[in-house]
């Protein structure tokens, strides 16, 4: 950053005090950056010139090579040695550019000193040796400290003092005919970090020293602004190698200057300006010719301003007798003017934009809502729901489509675009699925039927207009949110947002419950009443986790978000360690009492094993790793082997023991105790054995009927002296207890990647998450539904929006400055030999929220079967009924096995839907606001997190799904064991 370049640095200060005396000198200049500035970005403009565009910011974690004409591609081309040593992000981008060269990892964040060390090991030697035409040494130790401690931390303090004394030194290497450039590729924020376009970030600083004579004009008062991309025509032009073919910077003029009268220097700086201009103009043509972006109008005015500058530039070479300096310093003047306008009208329309892409792409994205919609309304009734007609053949209509495309281009000799292959055979299957729907819409089929009543017409109407009515007031809630991603201020303060339109449909569904007087004074009521207490509370404590964006300077974010390792206080940090550990104790604690509960910890299953053994190790291993982590950093630097073994060994044993869970229940998850009692049988005839898997499926809820009434048998035997035995434990809960084992696993994983603090706002998720499904579940249970397998709307979409407010609430924003890239050195103090595992743990980090709400999403449907006994014992003490019926719970789900797969699909497309058309409306908000200021800062990031917790959301989605279909085909073959082992 600039201010600490010119106040921290005093090498520098004590260099530039020597310009305007004979000898050597210096000058710093503000070197500005062109957003985005994130590394690879900053490194591929300072070597070809161009602007790179935003969405290139994703290519940080997979740093592709550069194919374009650049500065290194041109010097290895024209026999000059380049010598590298630094970061090796430079070997991913500049592969076989260098005559040698020392790399040094540099994706941990958190080592400050071996990029640095290893430099210094290598540069003063090399510099001696002179066998080479152009070192560059990228330093890393400033921009890790600034990630890790931020600017104004002691150990920045340290670097920089570092860095001072390497430039003394490395002065006095220097030989007379050296140039040395001393230039940050970014800024950075008062926290640190850097991505965006604030002027912290985007304001570096550059430093040029000759021991010779370099300036041969004063300096002015205040430095002066050098875009970062001038910096490569001028380096091209001093090695005398041809500047890059796309460059579209302009010459440092200052650097050309010799030594004599004013005229010769003059003549000097014109030369280079033209030879700039030539390559700048060649460029404009050829690019005018590719693309179609740039105005017609403007082309020519830019042409035109060339060519009459370049024939007065000519006809003052051809004039005998040295010119005017005035005629030369206008010369300049306008081949500067040509150049900057250039740059401005290629800066104008820096990305390339294909409106007709764009549209289809949204058009595409929005028949894929639609799509959810009418496949989640056809699921609701499984009569007309037909796998092969919905789902094969659109499949089979896509793949002709993607081929009858594919073929096009091979005849055309054109390669294959995937891009476009894929949205042809989506758009396809798009069109074979509605063609189908409407093929089979079932008004078609009742017109052949027998015609209905004026009275049941009018009935069947209102029932129509009352099922749309019902999810209006949610979906309109959802359709404002949307509409609103075209607020760049909205979409800065949603952090603050969300969670009042949660807290909004939360309490409108309480007060439509009032107003149609269900909300009587029973338990179910007081349970709802409850969980909306639990859900405001949440909502008001998540402020406490408040990430403030850079866009707002007067915001503070919460002390909370920082690591232990930062309170100075040891009381503080001690109750903070306590309360961290209390979490870890929490979730542990509440998955068994829940388990307990509802009798499936009686289990002697795999799963349950791991939940009774392996949760606690699983806390204690995390403290543990927080414990030592907690501690001052500069002592970690210096600790034991063995504490750095910990580090390491800590988090992978987390690692482990988390995917150790998810086998065991993905190979047992049938969470079910039974027990057998010698001379007691099932009353009721004998159940026959299935022979097919129909049958079975219609025999599981008999059997467990069965089971019931041998229960309430042996409970009335015992009441009369007999001996009473428990025939099995936990069925009625057992899709519900493998899907809570599975999200206490993720939570412990999620809880290792994130700060210790951290930790109290997973607490405030889990309460909210499952506040909100006894909400459900008590609401369902006050109207007593007509279809119990249908999801209500508010439920799904309260359900995406807290997904959307814990987001916020874990510290994170959509923005790239704010993502958490320690996270991927968690077990890996040492950092990684490939991006895959990095960019998986930065991943689970960031989209935590998203991954834990889609996994659950399933809890939704299967909640109020679960609360079914609760309410049904409640309602029986009020009734004074002997509680003959016995509640199936999520057995009757299975009464139907068909309508609960439909179920779970209906779920899955609405869930689907609501993320979905977030997504479409950042999308929107993007295409239509591409021009807007604050498209680079605002709507694009908004846009990519968006897309990524869509993709992260439907992954997870799928996987809770077939978590509960795994349980499900297990819960059969249980059955089946029991059938077969039922005495004939």
């Amino acid at each position: 950053r600039f201010d600490l370049a010119r106040d921290r640095l005093p090498a520098l200060r004590g260099l530039a005090e020597k310009e305007g005396r004979p000898g050597p000198g210096g000058r710093l200049f503000r070197f500005r950056a062109d957003p985005p500035t994130t590394t690879m970005q900053r490194l591929k403009g300072l070597t070809t010139g161009s602007l790179p565009t935003f969405v290139d910011a994703g290519s940080n974690f997979a740093s592709y090579a550069i194919r374009e004409d650049n500065l290194l591609r041109q010097l290895a081309d024209n026999g000059k040695r380049v010598v590298f040593m630094g970061d090796d992000t430079w070997a991913g981008l500049f592969p076989g550019a260098f005559a040698r060269a020392h790399f040094f990892p540099s994706f941990n964040v958190k080592d400050l000193h071996t990029v640095d060390d290893g430099i210094l090991r290598h540069l003063y030697p090399t510099v001696d040796d002179g066998d080479w035409d152009l070192l560059i040494a990228h330093f890393l130790g400033v921009d890790h400290c600034g990630h890790k401690h931020g600017p104004d931390h002691p150990e920045m303090a340290k670097k920089l003092s570092q860095m001072d004394t390497m430039i003394r030194s490395l002065v006095d290497h220097l030989a007379n005919d050296t140039l040395l450039i001393v230039a940050g590729d970014h800024g950075m924020t008062s926290t640190g970090d850097h991505g965006g376009d604030s002027e912290e970030e985007v304001t570096a600083a550059l430093f040029v020293y000759s021991k010779a004579p370099l300036f041969q004009s004063p300096p002015p008062e205040e430095p002066e602004v050098v875009p970062q991309v001038n910096l490569v025509p001028t380096l091209a032009l001093l090695l005398g190698v041809p500047i890059p073919y796309s460059n579209i910077g302009e010459v440092m003029a200052d650097l050309f200057a010799v030594e004599g009268d004013a005229v010769s220097s003059g003549l000097a700086q014109l030369s280079a300006y033209s030879i700039n201009a030539w390559q700048v103009s060649r460029f404009l043509h050829s690019y005018s010719l590719a693309a179609q972006d740039l105005s017609a109008e403007k082309l020519q005015h830019l042409q035109d301003q060339f060519s009459s500058t370049l024939e007065d530039y000519e006809r003052l070479l051809a004039r005998a007798g040295p010119p005017a300096l005035s005629e030369v310093e206008g010369l300049q003047s306008r081949f500067r003017g040509y150049l900057r306008e250039a740059r401005a009208v290629c800066a104008e329309s820096w990305a390339r934009f294909q409106p007709v892409c764009m549209v289809a792409g949204c058009a595409l994205l929005a028949s894929s809502c639609l799509l959810c919609c009418v496949a989640s309304q056809v699921a609701s009734s499984p009569s007309s729901f037909s796998y092969r007609h919905l789902l094969f053949y659109p499949l089979l209509w896509g793949l002709a489509g993607a081929a009858l495309l594919g073929l096009a281009y091979l005849w055309g000799g054109a390669g294959v675009d995937f891009i476009v292959v894929s949205a042809w055979a989506s758009a396809a299957s798009q069109g074979g699925f509605f063609w189908h729907c409407w093929a089979r819409r079932p008004w078609r089929s009742r017109s052949a039927g027998t015609r209905l009543s004026p009275g049941s017409a009018t009935q069947r109407q209102r029932q129509r207009l009352r099922a749309w009515l019902e999810p209006a007031l949610p979906l309109g809630l959802l359709l404002v949110r949307c509409g609103a991603m075209l607020s760049d201020s909205f979409v800065m303060a949603e952090a603050q947002v969300v969670p009042f339109l949660l807290v909004t449909l939360v309490l409108l569904l309480v007060m439509r419950l009032h107003w149609e007087g269900r909300l009587e004074d029973s338990p179910v009521s007081r349970r709802l009443l409850g969980s909306l207490s639990v859900i405001l509370a949440c909502t008001r404590l998540s402020g406490l986790f408040q990430q403030c964006r850079e866009e707002t300077p007067h915001c503070q974010s919460s002390p909370i978000l920082a690591s232990l390792s930062s309170v100075q206080d040891p009381q503080a940090k001690n109750f903070y360690y306590v309360l961290c550990v209390a979490v870890l104790v929490a979730l542990a604690w509440g998955v068994r009492a829940w388990l307990r509960h509802y009798g499936n910890l009686n289990s002697p299953s795999a799963p349950v094993l791991f939940v009774r053994w392996g949760f606690p190790l699983l806390a204690i291993c995390i403290s543990s790793y927080w414990a030592i982590t907690s501690g001052a950093e500069e002592a970690l630097v210096k600790a034991h082997a063995g504490v750095q073994l910990a580090l390491v060994a800590f988090p992978r044993s987390v690692f482990a023991l988390v995917a150790a869970g998810f086998l065991l229940v993905l190979w047992d998850p049938v969470t079910v105790f039974v027990k057998d009692s010698q001379g007691a049988a099932m009353t009721g005839g004998p159940i026959l054995l299935p022979s097919s898997q129909e049958e079975l499926r219609q025999v599981i809820p008999q059997l467990y009927r069965r089971m019931q009434e041998s229960l309430r048998s042996r409970l009335d035997e015992a009441k009369a002296g007999g001996r009473a035995t428990v025939a099995a434990y936990g069925l009625g809960s057992v899709y519900s207890a493998a899907l809570l084992i599975c999200l206490a696993l993720l939570g412990f994983l999620f809880l290792v990647l994130h700060n210790e603090r951290l930790s109290l706002a997973f607490l405030l998720l889990f309460l909210e998450a499952f506040a909100l499904l006894w909400m459900h579940a008590s609401a369902v249970a006050l109207t007593s539904p007509a279809d119990p397998f249908s999801v209500p709307w508010e439920a799904i979409i309260s359900w995406a929006l807290a997904a959307a407010q814990f987001f916020y609430t874990t510290g994170h924003q959509p923005v790239f400055p704010a993502i958490h890239w320690n996270a991927a050195f968690v077990g890996f103090q040492q950092g990684h030999d490939a991006n895959l595992m990095p960019a998986l743990l930065v991943g689970a980090n960031t989209f935590a929220s998203h991954i834990l709400f889609a996994v659950g999403c399933p809890l939704l449907l299967l909640w109020p079967f679960v609360c079914e006994v609760s309410s049904s014992r409640s309602e029986t003490l009020r009734s004074g009924m002997d509680g003959s019926e016995e509640q199936l719970m999520e057995m009757r789900l299975r009464e139907t096995p068909e309508r609960f797969s439909a179920a779970l699909l209906q779920l899955g497309l609405k869930y689907l839907l609501v993320l979905g058309l977030q997504m479409l409306a950042c999308v929107l908000a993007a295409m239509i606001l591409r021009r807007h200021l604050m498209v680079w800062k605002v709507f694009a990031p908004k846009f990519l997190f968006e897309t990524l917790g869509f993709a992260v959301s439907s992954l997870f989605l799928l996987l809770g799904i077939g978590l509960v279909m795994r349980v499900d085909c297990a819960v059969s073959q249980w059955f089946k064991q029991v059938i077969l082992a039922q005495p004939r």
